[in-house]
C-alpha cells in the first residue's frame, strides 16, 4: 500500500510516544515519575462537568452547527473582549475539537503550497507539521537564552521574504514558558505590519503565568495590528479540560466562514455536551483558575530549586505555562538518548527537545504532584552525576 506523500513528511510526535512507553512501564509495574504529560494533573472543576451534565439531561446529544454552539461562541466573543481587548463577535469565533484543531484548521484554509511560516525555536513541535500538511514550508529561526528564547524584531524582519504569509507567536510558550512583555511585542507587531503578513496567537497558556507578569494579546495593540491577527485558544490548559476536546480560532469573518467550510466536511461540530461546560467555564467563577496557578508557581519554585541543585543542567525561570526547559548540553547526550536513558535507568519520563528544534535541551512539565516532583528530581540528580 503506497501512502500519502504528505503523511510520510511529518514526523510523529515524540511527546506522545515518550508518554506511551513510560504508561506501558508503568502498567509493566514500574514505580515511573512522568515529567512528560502537557495537562494540569487537577479534575475538570465541579461547575464546568454539572453543566456538562445538565446539557445531557436537556437533550443536548443531537448535531450542533459545525461552527460551534451559539451561545458558545457569544461566551468566547465575550471573554476575548472583557480579558483580551480584542474587539470579536460571535460571527468572528470558531468552536473547534481542542486549540490543535483550531492550528490545523487554519493552516489547511489559509496556506497554499510554497507558502512560507516563520516559526521562532524552540517552538511546540506540531507547529511545522501542521505547516508541512498543508503544503507550507516552516521557516525556522533559532533563539537560545542570549534573546530569553524569544525572537527578536530583527530576527523576525529578517527572515521575511515575499512567500512569508504567516508568522507563529506562542506567549505563554511551550516549552520554554517565555512570555512576551508588551514592549516586545509592539516591536514585534510593528514588523508585522509594515512587512504586511499574518500572525497566529497561541494563548492557550495565558491563564498560568507567574510573578505579576502581564500576558498581552499582540492584536490588542492597535487597529492595524489586529487586523493581522488570528487567535488560537482553548479550555485545555487553563480549565484542565484537556480530554473535553474544546479550543477555539478567532478571526476576520472571511477566515472563520471558510475554517468553518473545511470543518463542516471533517469533523462537523465539536461535542455538543461539552461546549455547555465550556460556556460555564468562562461564564462561572475563575477561582478554581486562580487556584491551580498558585499550585503550579508553588511546584515551579519547587523543582527549580531542585534543577539548580543538580550539577551541569541550567535553566531559566520560567514565566508562564508549566514546563522547565532544561539545558543538558554538558552531558554530551543528544536530547533523544537522555530522555531514553533516563527512563530505563531510573524510571523518570521527560520529553527531548529535539521535536522542539532544541536536541540540546529537555522539557520537563511540572503539572504534577510535589511528591512525584521530588522523587523525580533525586532519580534526575543520580542519574546526571553518573555523567559529570
Amino acid at each position: 500500500m503506497e501512502l500519502a506523500k504528505r503523511i510520510t513528511e511529518i514526523q510523529p510526535s515524540v511527546t506522545l510516544a515518550i508518554s506511551a512507553m513510560a504508561k506501558a512501564m508503568q502498567n509493566d509495574g514500574k514505580d515511573i515519575c512522568s515529567f512528560s504529560a502537557g495537562e494540569p494533573d487537577f479534575d475538570t472543576p465541579a461547575h464546568i462537568k454539572a453543566a456538562a451534565k445538565q446539557a445531557l439531561d436537556r437533550g443536548k446529544t443531537k448535531y450542533g452547527a459545525a461552527a460551534g454552539e451559539a451561545p458558545l461562541r457569544e461566551a468566547i466573543a465575550n471573554k476575548l473582549q472583557r480579558d483580551n481587548n480584542l474587539n470579536y463577535d460571535a460571527a468572528n469565533i470558531l468552536v473547534t475539537n481542542g486549540g490543535k484543531h483550531s492550528l490545523y484548521n487554519l493552516m489547511m484554509t489559509l496556506i497554499n503550497p510554497s507558502d512560507e511560516v516563520i516559526i521562532p525555536a524552540p517552538f511546540w513541535l506540531s507547529y511545522p507539521e501542521m505547516v508541512k500538511l498543508a503544503g507550507g514550508i516552516p521557516v525556522i529561526v533559532a533563539t537560545d537564552s542570549s534573546t530569553g528564547y524569544k525572537i527578536t524584531p530583527d530576527a523576525l524582519n529578517a527572515a521575511i521574504t515575499p512567500k512569508t504569509k504567516l508568522f507563529i507567536l506562542n506567549s505563554p510558550s511551550n516549552p520554554s514558558g517565555v512570555v512576551y512583555t508588551p514592549a516586545e511585542l509592539q516591536a514585534l507587531a510593528k514588523v508585522i505590519v509594515d512587512r504586511d503578513i499574518l500572525v497566529v496567537s497561541d494563548e492557550i497558556y495565558e491563564k498560568i503565568i507567574y510573578d505579576g507578569v502581564e500576558q498581552v494579546s499582540i492584536g490588542a495593540l492597535g487597529a492595524d495590528i489586529f487586523q493581522r491577527t488570528i487567535i488560537s485558544n482553548g479550555f485545555a490548559k487553563a480549565y484542565s479540560m484537556t480530554g473535553w476536546r474544546v479550543g477555539y480560532l478567532a478571526a476576520p469573518v472571511a477566515l472563520i466562514k471558510a475554517a468553518s467550510a473545511l470543518q463542516g466536511h471533517s469533523t462537523s461540530n465539536v461535542c455538543t455536551f461539552a461546549q455547555y461546560g465550556a460556556i460555564a467555564a468562562l461564564e462561572g467563577s475563575q477561582d478554581c483558575v486562580e487556584t491551580m496557578r498558585q499550585a503550579f508557581a508553588m511546584r515551579r519554585q519547587v523543582i527549580l530549586d531542585r534543577l539548580h541543585e543538580i550539577p551541569g543542567l541550567t535553566c531559566a525561570k520560567p514565566d508562564g505555562a508549566f514546563y522547565l526547559f532544561v539545558n543538558i548540553g554538558n552531558t554530551n547526550l543528544k536530547s533523544l538518548e537522555f530522555c531514553q536513558q533516563l527512563l530505563e535507568q531510573q524510571q523518570v519520563a521527560a520529553i527531548p527537545g529535539q521535536p522542539f528544534g532544541a536536541d540540546d535541551h529537555i522539557r520537563i512539565s511540572y503539572a504534577t504532584d510535589l511528591t512525584t516532583i521530588e522523587k523525580g528530581m533525586d532519580r534526575l540528580d543520580k542519574f546526571i552525576r553518573s555523567y559529570l
